[in-house]
């Protein structure tokens, strides 16, 4: 199946899951998109258990799209470029050493937390992952996603202070979760040798080098902006193509350099959007044409990701004593959650009166999406890739629609809440 057959069959299942969620459905798309695609899915599946019809056109589109490559090498950079270059960086500065906290050592402290909790409780109840696998699937499953949660965000309003928070430890946590997932395969594979100094420099090279290489390659598109704003009266074609080489070249680049990808590109957006403000009034309308522009990707990359996602159970297999495992894992990834992000609260709340923001609002606000399933995707050649990748995917799909569907419910608890106080 080429390549275009593949996009052709992608893009027209996701404006067909599109039109019927928003038609009739009416969830958030990302959450409504993916519920059709995994009920067709299932569909597929049991029909062809039944002998039914054939189902092996499916797996071949499915493993034609190779989620992790397509993801972690194509779309995310495109999306986290998006979320970044839209937030309002002004309210994150408010909130940049709690972000910081959260997206680097509460980031690391749920994923050995996670590791060490999952590692003990199957331990207890027979199933054998050792405890290098057990950290993989913590730093696997510990990153929120900057996808859902920035688009869940815009249509709830849950206030300023939660949503520059966890929108800004959204962005940079991915960065860090492939940092820990690479760093802990090769380790699993005896590539790398445990120590703190390599460990150190591992981790200096990945985050410093993404974020030299961010705001360099920003600075050079932001002077390159300006030069055809003042050179040319309507230059909005070519500013957008600014913006896209930034982003597809940024992330190759980074590739070549071995410094972190999603980094460069989350911080060439944050600096993109910060010097918005050095852009004229006379350019407005280059300016809405490119913000208008990364919408438009922003929301079609989301919609495709999300089809895909449901998709993926075709190609899966799908035991049960896996997804018993995935379901037990559910509680035990929260609970690490909580108390990771619970200890920057406690602190924060010495200096600053924030009482809306509780450790349950942030653990539930913490949804999980495609980074973890495209990591989970890009394990090999290990005896425990099918249970990691089961677990992740139940993980994510509780995450997606349980806490994607009650988290304004959740919102409006907290501040009935926090009124009565």
């Amino acid at each position: 199946m080429n390549l275009f057959v593949v996009f052709t069959i992608l893009i027209t299942l996701t404006a067909l899951f599109s039109f019927v969620n928003e038609a009739f459905i009416k969830l958030p798309t990302t959450i409504g998109v993916m519920l059709a695609s995994l009920a067709s899915s299932i569909l597929i599946i049991a029909l062809g258990y039944l002998g039914f019809g054939n189902v092996d056109w499916a797996v071949e589109l499915v493993q034609a799209a190779d989620f992790d490559h397509l993801f972690m090498n194509g779309m995310l950079s495109f999306l986290l470029f998006a979320g970044a270059s839209s937030v309002n960086i002004d309210e994150l500065g408010e909130y940049k050493w709690t972000i910081s906290y959260l997206a680097t050592l509460g980031m690391i402290i749920a994923t050995f937390l996670t590791g060490a909790v999952v590692w003990w409780v199957f331990g207890a109840i027979g199933v054998d992952l050792p405890f290098i696998y057990a950290l993989i699937f913590g730093a696997i499953i510990s990153p929120i996603d900057a996808v859902i949660v920035l688009k869940l965000f815009r249509r709830i309003q849950p206030g300023k202070t939660l949503e520059s928070i966890i929108s800004g430890e959204s962005l940079f946590n991915d960065a860090v979760a492939v940092v820990l997932f690479v760093l802990f395969t090769e380790i699993a594979s005896g590539e790398t040798q445990v120590s703190f100094l390599h460990i150190g420099e591992f981790f200096m090279k990945e985050a410093l080098g993404g974020l030299f290489l961010g705001i360099a390659l920003g600075y050079i598109s932001q002077r390159m902006i300006l030069e055809i704003i003042k050179r040319s009266p309507d230059g909005r074609i070519v500013v957008a193509l600014i913006t896209l080489s930034l982003v597809a070249g940024g992330y190759l680049l980074a590739g070549l350099l071995d410094v972190s990808a999603p980094l460069t590109c989350v911080v060439a957006g944050l600096f993109l959007a910060r010097r918005r403000r050095f852009i004229p009034d006379s350019a407005d309308h280059v300016r809405s044409y490119v913000k208008s522009l990364w919408e438009v990707i922003d929301d079609v990359m989301n919609a495709i990701l999300f089809v895909l996602i449901g998709l993926e159970a075709l190609v899966l297999d799908l035991e049960k004593p896996y997804i018993i495992c995935g379901l037990i894992s559910i509680p035990l990834i929260t609970a690490a959650r909580y108390v990771s992000v619970e200890v920057p609260l406690v602190f924060l709340k010495l200096f600053r009166n924030i009482p809306s923001l509780s450790g349950f609002i942030m653990t539930w606000s913490g949804i999980r999406g495609g980074v973890s399933i495209a990591l989970a995707l890009s394990l090999t050649d290990s005896p425990q890739r099918d249970l990691i990748v089961i677990m992740t995917y139940v993980v994510v799909v509780f995450s997606i629609t349980v806490q994607g569907l009650t988290l304004e419910n959740a919102l409006k608890w907290n501040r009935s809440r926090t009124n009565s106080e």
